[in-house]
């Protein structure tokens, strides 16, 4: 219990911290030690595996995000080291500018953390929303024209979002109170998934529509994503880093645990054929509107559309297969989104410009983040030898026998954004040497960058048998097999 505790202390004490004093270099520091103890904090906790209590739950699916939320903390604090000193040599970053950027990204660490260890319902809608008002902080940090029309959108459409999740929260609530009487036992995820199956199905399947609408739109699925090509391209990168990686996994989430209490009432088609309908549409609008971007972190923001919808597509199929899968692939992206992102950003603050037509020769200038970037493109296309080429084929192989007539409109959205990276990557990385080549204009390290594709390349060739068997019991979770 202590330790979970201190989980969510070391990012929340960071961020009053860096209210105060997170200028310069201390400011700096101050957020990648943060990060560093936060990391250390997580791999502790899952070594240890102790059971907790006082409002918090640990099981093998909070688990897996737990730990991938304080590693990709800690690989975007080192990032954003060099980054933000970069923009404050430009001028872009004052001082207090800084300060709002490293305190905001420290609390939405401990949102995002709060939200997954959550035992309370009502304390993950919370949580979510805290995730989202930093964030929304942050979108706006630079405060020109666009930048603060992308933080109104986000915040107002995050906003019906989530007040619709709420809805559905008080649904779950009325419909538990008559097994459960009231009180906090009605809004707590261990003890509702035990008793929840007494209580009126209909209910809980009106409440699983309103969250499902209401948590999708802050996971980006389509037709609610409209907030999220704005608010990457207009807040600094490693903001979208964290957005890519972690936002999105996080609300996903918490459809997932309602799902589970859902299914828990009896076997139902409803919850699934949303997810997958949603799932769908999200790939085949996400790889159609990737040939119509010029902004690079658009362009990489409606590639996170598309995997988070391929991610639904497999969790709303369900199965052994299919959920471990879609589990899998969500990680995945998140680790090679964030390197995108990473060499995307070193690559746009050395040319002054997210253009892709001004980030261009990058691999004859600048080697190490011409092929970071290409093996990043590869990755998430879904191309081998990385591990989401692994994960597609594994939702394909799961869904083709009870959906073959749907499995073709998944496979041609991957083809079809697969067409856009190709157009868009051979300019960035084989085209001549542009502004993006100045080297000299661009501190961020790439070592985060290289860190995470590595990960994702280890995946698609071996997966360890820990994780493999952390995965199986989380996809177990969801069935409700456990």
């Amino acid at each position: 219990m202590e330790t979970a505790l201190l989980l969510l202390a070391i990012p929340l004490v960071a961020a009053g911290i860096q209210g105060v004093v997170g200028a310069g270099r201390a400011g700096r520091m101050i957020n990648l030690g943060a990060g560093a103890g936060t990391f250390a904090a997580a791999l502790t906790l899952a070594v240890e595996r102790p059971v907790l209590g006082g409002g918090l739950i640990l099981d093998e699916l909070n688990l897996v995000f737990v730990l991938l939320t304080a590693f990709v903390g800690l690989t975007t604090a080192w990032y954003s080291a060099g980054y933000v000193a970069g923009e404050a040599a430009a001028g872009r970053m004052t001082p207090r500018r800084e300060r709002l950027y490293h305190a905001m990204v420290q609390l939405f660490l401990f949102a995002v953390l709060l939200a997954l260890l959550a035992d309370n319902l009502g304390l993950v809608w919370v949580a979510i929303e805290g995730a989202t008002l930093a964030t929304v902080l942050t979108v706006g940090l630079y405060r020109t024209a666009a930048s603060i029309e992308a933080a109104w959108k986000y915040f107002i459409l995050a906003g019906v979002g989530i007040a619709l999740a709420l809805f559905g929260t008080i649904l779950v609530y009325m419909a538990a109170t008559p097994v459960m009487g009231t009180g906090t036992a009605a809004m707590t995820w261990s003890l509702l998934r035990l008793f929840i199956a007494e209580a009126d199905p209909q209910v809980m399947t009106l409440a699983f529509v309103f969250v499902l609408v209401g948590y999708g739109t802050k996971a980006g699925l389509v037709p609610l994503h409209a907030w999220l090509p704005d608010a990457h391209a207009e807040g600094p990168t490693p903001l979208s880093a964290v957005l890519s990686g972690l936002l999105l996994n996080v609300a996903l989430y918490a459809i997932l645990r309602f799902r589970a209490l859902v299914e828990a009432g009896g076997p139902t088609v409803l919850p699934g054929v949303l997810m997958m309908a949603m799932g769908l549409a999200s790939v085949l609008v996400g790889g159609l509107m990737l040939h119509r971007r010029r902004d690079a972190r658009r362009f990489f923001a409606f590639s996170s559309v598309e995997h988070m919808g391929i991610a639904a597509f497999a969790l709303g199929f369900g199965g052994p297969l299919a959920t471990f899968a879609g589990l899998l692939h969500m990680v995945l992206h998140s680790l090679t989104k964030s390197a995108i992102f990473f060499a995307v950003g070193s690559a746009a603050q050395a040319a002054g410009s997210q253009r892709i037509a001004d980030l261009t020769g990058l691999l004859l200038a600048r080697p190490a983040l011409g092929w970071g970037l290409l093996a990043g493109v590869i990755a998430i296309a879904g191309l081998p030898p990385f591990g989401l080429f692994a994960t597609e084929v594994m939702i394909v192989a799961a869904a083709f026998p009870a959906l073959p007539w749907l499995v073709p409109l998944l496979c041609a959205g991957l083809l079809v954004a697969l067409g856009a990276l190709v157009v868009r990557v051979q300019g960035m990385v084989f085209g001549p040497a542009g502004p993006a080549s100045a080297a000299d204009r661009a501190p961020a390290s790439l070592g985060p960058m290289w860190i995470h594709l590595a990960v994702v390349l280890l995946a698609g060739v071996w997966l360890p048998e820990p994780v493999r068997l952390v995965l199986e019991a989380a996809a177990d979770l969801i069935a409700g097999t456990r």
